[in-house]
């Protein structure tokens, strides 16, 4: 390990040693350097292979090694990118999920690559990171999918809101990520009419509003430099979010949405903007 201490507040960034890790390396290393906070490159190596037949010390040894190779790729790409970061780097032993969200506990996100797989392959595939660490870690997690086509300005961010403790967390981030960057924020609450509507479709979008407007009192006074828009689409709020988020900087979204059961870790709408958005998507736990 080298660099900046156990302790300190970083901005850790899952290294995958099988795919292409350039786009959330370069978000991460953006982002820290716009906080003025130190990276912490993790990579995991899996453990070995349970069998009492084949001995998998070569194998394992040749991971580490990849791996090392790897972490020492990455550190000099940020280097060069942002020469000024502090940095760390660490190999561990242990399945990369486990290992990621783990290391998590100091940082002040975590900054993950995406391979857009399928909802189902990624919850099943042995090398999944996104969905568990997601669901895990501790603090925010950045998930950067796709090379940005950030297009429309000024730039802006969207924020998903649905009364939520934890969306209230997530629009407070989403305005301090916006005052770093000279960003707007879009703050929405989407409708989704049910199939019986027991009351009428106008006093259903004023509750909306009237959410809007209370999760956002005193946000704007607090970022007088960040201009605030709301809005109450009418549809699905993966599809609502997403659409609004094609050119956003990023959407940011509760870790949890209203309802779900004991234990259940992510919302429905997270899952489905994982696999949807193109833009980064960061979910925020409850604080």
């Amino acid at each position: 390990m080298t660099g900046q201490g156990q302790g300190a507040r970083d901005i850790l960034i899952g290294i995958d040693p099988e795919r292409e890790w350039h786009l959330p390396l370069a978000w991460a290393a953006d982002e820290a350097h716009l906080r003025h906070l130190p990276v912490r490159l993790v990579l995991a190596v899996p453990p070995q292979h349970d069998t009492h037949h084949v001995d998998d010390t070569p194998r394992q040894t040749a991971l580490r090694r990849a791996g090392t190779d790897r972490l020492e790729q990455a550190r000099d790409w940020v280097r060069e990118r942002h020469p000024e970061l502090g940095m760390t780097t660490d190999l561990r032993g242990g399945f990369p999920a486990a290992v990621i969200a783990g290391s998590a506990g100091h940082a002040r996100m975590v900054v993950l690559g995406s391979r857009h797989l399928g909802r189902v392959a990624e919850v099943l595939s042995a090398g999944s990171l996104v969905v568990p660490v997601t669901a895990q870690a501790p603090c925010p997690v950045v998930v950067v999918g796709d090379a940005p086509h950030t297009t429309q300005q000024p730039p802006y961010i969207v924020a998903g809101i649905d009364g939520s403790a934890a969306s209230t967390t997530a629009l407070q981030f989403a305005f301090d990520a916006a005052d770093l960057r000279g960003a707007e924020v879009r703050a929405i609450s989407v409708w989704q009419p049910p199939v019986f509507l027991l009351h009428d479709e106008e006093v259903a979008l004023q509750a909306h509003r009237a959410l809007l407007a209370e999760c956002t009192a005193g946000l704007s006074e607090k970022y007088p430099d960040v201009r605030l828009t709301h809005e109450v689409p009418i549809g699905h709020p993966v599809e609502e979010l997403a659409e609004a988020a094609e050119h956003a900087l990023a959407v940011v979204v509760g870790r949890r949405g209203r309802g779900g059961y004991t234990g259940m870790r992510l919302g429905s709408t997270v899952h489905g903007l994982l696999h949807r958005a193109h833009c980064p998507v960061i979910t925020v736990p409850e604080r």
